[in-house]
C-alpha cells in the first residue's frame, strides 16, 4: 500500500522555523516528482513548492520564495520553512506525481497520483 507520511508541523511564532518530512512507502518513488502544498482555513488549497524526481528542478510559489526550500533524498522529501509568517498558518501535504505538469504555481494539485494527510502548521503573531 502506497503512503505518503507528513510529519513535523507544530505552533511556532513569527519568525520561526520549521522543517517537515514526508516519508514514501509502499513502492519506489524515484521516478516521481513531489512537491507541497497547503490549506488554511476556510481557504482553497494552494501550491507551495514542488521538485522534480532527480531533485535538479525546483520551484516555488512567490509567496514562499526565499523563505522556503524543498529537498529530497530517496524516498523522502523535505520543505525548510524559515521566517514564518502568520499567513503561513495551514495544513500542509506532500504530493507526488509523474509529471510536473500539476506541480506548478497556481496549481491546486487535481489530479496528483498520491496525497498524504497532512501536518498542521501554526505560526503565532
Amino acid at each position: 500500500q502506497v503512503q505518503l507520511v507528513e510529519s513535523g508541523g507544530g505552533l511556532v511564532q513569527t519568525g520561526d522555523s520549521l522543517r517537515l518530512s514526508c516519508a514514501a512507502s509502499g513502492r519506489t518513488f524515484t521516478y516521481y516528482n513531489m512537491g507541497w502544498f497547503r490549506q488554511a482555513p476556510g481557504k482553497e488549497r494552494e501550491f507551495v513548492a514542488a521538485i522534480s524526481w532527480s531533485g535538479s528542478s525546483t520551484v516555488y510559489a512567490d509567496s514562499v520564495k526565499g523563505r522556503f526550500t524543498i529537498s529530497r533524498d530517496k524516498n523522502t522529501e523535505y520543505l525548510q520553512m524559515n521566517s514564518l509568517k502568520p499567513e503561513d498558518t495551514a495544513v500542509y501535504y506532500c504530493a507526488a506525481d509523474l509529471t510536473m505538469a500539476p506541480l506548478v504555481p497556481g496549481s491546486k494539485g487535481d489530479g496528483m497520483d498520491y496525497w498524504g494527510k497532512g501536518t498542521l502548521v501554526t505560526v503565532s503573531s
